[in-house]
């Protein structure tokens, strides 16, 4: 019997990858929709099966994606039962957007745009004009953030327009860049604990004609990074933040929209060599790269100038059955961060782009330590982490 020829590995077809819903149903489109059915000119109602409201909430819980409210109806019962709410009762999630993480979500959000606009492609990203490696969540090293993301927030638009917005959150966030370039324009209310915060949510909610909230709790998120996502301890926070959730809906005001959505969902790694492949350890991962940004599971990276297409054919040959991985103009073109890229962003995207499609992530363990760590991920396009819910209860 004649033996089988070797055969070298096949990667993964870029057109296989989810790309994210731009334009009618990512969180990018949320606030335009809400704020345009409030009479905010210049926004577009993108996701058409929202009904317009007088008073609209969003109540946005890091790390819960549609996949976990799904797998955890004892958990989280009334969360669970609105899942036929989702999407303007459709029953179906939206999109987080590309990568699917804190910052470039939160962005999205705020700004309404994808992040090819908005500047926020990534955990951490080169600073073009610096050469650095910036971490967009902690906004180090610092950058004037004006122009980093110079567009309005929808926040802006719809205060100027004469709605009465506020955000509602931990105080620890009221005068961070990030909620600068993302969430400012109307009221920042810091309030300690949740129940605080969906109190004080509902009260700004009744306080206008016309009303945008936002409101906001991270522990889920906490959790799920340092315990993961089948823990106890993530499951406790998953079971307060449903009774918080409730809390909010049963003060809702009359003539009121509530809309329960997230960031981003989560995926568990095991802890073994197969699943969680060392930069920092692997030397072929390593040649002509100069730096190594994003996260675990979208990987930005960066080439020492003209070792761009080594880099990608080494990325593609060792790591592409388990990831897609996409030069910065295929990223682009794919549609991975929006329609289009604003010239000042097209630096920010690594000259490699890795997106996990397999249980496995690339940690750097000297230069990550913290990162590296966490038992929790997410960043990526599967749906595990791509989908998130837009829950809905109205007054």
């Amino acid at each position: 019997m004649a033996q089988a020829a070797w055969q070298d590995p096949v990667p993964l077809a870029l057109g296989t990858a989810p790309v994210p819903a731009y334009g009618s149903g990512s969180l990018a489109d949320l606030l335009p929709t809400l704020a345009a059915g409030q009479g905010v000119d210049g926004l577009t109602a993108a996701i058409p099966e929202l009904t317009p409201a007088d008073r609209n909430c969003v109540f946005l819980i890091d790390g819960l994606g549609w996949e976990q409210i799904k797998a955890h109806p004892d958990e989280a019962p009334f969360l669970h039962s609105l899942l036929p709410t989702s999407r303007g009762g459709t029953g179906r999630p939206i999109t987080a957007g590309f990568p699917s993480t804190t910052a470039t979500s939160l962005a999205s959000v705020g700004t309404g745009l994808p992040p090819g606009a908005h500047g926020l492609p990534g955990y951490t990203v080169r600073n073009p004009e610096t050469g650095e490696l910036m971490n967009q969540l902690r906004w180090r090293p610092w950058s004037e953030p004006k122009v980093w993301q110079p567009y309005p927030t929808v926040f802006q638009l719809a205060d100027a327009a004469g709605v009465r917005t506020a955000q509602v959150s931990s105080p620890d966030f009221e005068h961070t860049p990030l909620t600068k370039v993302a969430l400012s324009g109307g009221s920042f209310l810091g309030r300690l604990s949740g129940e605080d915060r969906m109190d004080t949510a509902a009260q700004r909610l009744a306080a206008g004609d016309r009303s945008l909230v936002y409101t906001y709790y991270s522990e889920v998120d906490g959790k799920g990074h340092r315990f993961g996502v089948d823990s106890d301890a993530w499951r406790g926070q998953l079971m307060y933040v449903d009774g918080l959730a409730q809390r909010l809906a049963e003060q809702l005001p009359p003539r009121s929209a509530l809309y329960i959505t997230a960031d981003h969902g989560m995926i568990d790694i095991p802890f073994d060599e197969q699943s969680r492949i060392d930069f920092d350890e692997d030397w072929e991962l390593r040649a002509g790269v100069a730096l190594l940004g994003g996260e675990g599971r979208a990987r930005h990276v960066y080439a020492v100038p003209g070792a761009q297409g080594d880099v990608l054919a080494v990325w593609r040959e060792v790591l592409g059955e388990q990831f897609w991985v996409a030069s910065r103009d295929e990223a682009v073109a794919a549609g991975w961060f929006g329609p289009a890229v604003d010239d000042r962003v097209y630096g920010r995207i690594g000259d490699v782009v890795a997106a996990a499609h397999d249980d496995v992530v690339i940690t750097a363990s000297v230069n990550e330590p913290h990162e590296s760590a966490m038992v929790g991920m997410h960043g990526s396009l599967t749906p595990v982490e791509q989908l998130v819910p837009l829950l809905e209860v109205r007054s």
